[in-house]
């Protein structure tokens, strides 16, 4: 029975590389048209969709959009779900198709914590450039946007936005709130509040800038101190919710019968299924303490 099923998923598998990569050719021609026609022109308001929130997620983490992609990734889980099936029935489809979402999630976010981390590094670099831009007599918002320019990757590619809406006609201050509402950091909000306030008001912008720098440096010098600290608690956090996992893959490894037996019994499986519950109950209370501290 088995056979029949492979060749009839190797089949559909070969079709659909073949019209993905027809249809990638004809969508880089495409945007390489459309690039060439709107280089330099207002980007157009894109409309709000049942995929914003995950657009949003990944263009946060630097990952581009996923809709672009979403036919091979939803082909991709249900033919990941389909060997699950055929290779340990219920319980592999139940994990084909819980654990790929999981895991991207858990990548997006990592992904977009190193990303926006970089970036908060970068940030007193830019302000510092822009600074030196004030006190040789530029204004405020080519002083900003010539630090953007001399900034590297990522944050210049994150700001790119701020770039684009400045061109569009919108202030500086509302550009950059834009962008630190988009990211949800407070020290991107710290720094659109002080270009706010500066706009309105009035007031030395160096002095401003130079502040804002002490004030990231010191945040970044603290939480730094605190991850010291703190090594051993997450250490112990990290062991305690990885164990369970770990021996429940020895056991795997070294005697399958064991786990097999408790599986083939209701109440061994009653007994499997309240172990992963606590500990991933365990785990989760033990991430929300760090995330915490």
């Amino acid at each position: 029975m088995k056979g029949p099923v492979l060749l009839l998923i190797c089949l559909l598998l070969i079709g659909l590389s073949f019209w993905l990569f027809q249809n990638g050719l004809r969508k880089a021609q495409t945007n390489r048209v459309l690039e060439r026609l709107g280089d330099g022109q207002p980007e157009a308001h894109e409309q709000q969709t049942t995929w914003t929130g995950l657009e949003r997620m990944f263009l946060r983490a630097g990952l581009g959009k996923p809709t672009e992609r979403l036919g091979l990734w939803i082909s991709g889980w249900v033919v990941g779900a389909l060997f699950g099936y055929l290779f340990a029935d219920g319980l592999g489809l139940v994990v084909m198709i819980v654990s790929p979402p999981v895991a991207v999630r858990m990548y997006v976010a990592w992904c977009y914590q190193r990303r926006v981390q970089r970036m908060i590094e970068q940030l007193p670099q830019l302000l510092d450039h822009s600074v030196r831009s004030l006190k040789s007599g530029r204004t405020l918002a080519d002083a900003v946007l010539g630090g953007i320019e001399n900034v590297e990757n990522p944050l210049k590619e994150a700001m790119g936005r701020v770039q684009r809406n400045v061109r569009m006609g919108v202030s500086l201050p509302d550009s950059v709130s834009d962008f630190a509402e988009f990211y949800e950091r407070d020290e991107f909000r710290l720094f659109a509040l002080g270009l706010k306030v500066n706009h309105r008001y009035g007031g030395n912008a160096s002095e401003l800038l130079e502040n804002l720098i002490k004030m990231i440096r010191e945040r970044e010098q603290g939480a730094r101190q605190l991850k010291a600290m703190t090594g051993e608690t997450r250490m112990t956090a990290y062991v305690l919710g990885g164990l369970p996992i770990l021996i429940v893959g020895y056991f795997i490894v070294v005697n399958p019968g064991y786990l097999m037996t408790m599986w083939n019994d209701d109440t061994g499986r009653n007994l499997l299924f309240g172990a992963l519950a606590m500990d991933v109950t365990g785990t989760v209370a033990m991430w929300r303490m760090l995330r915490s501290v």
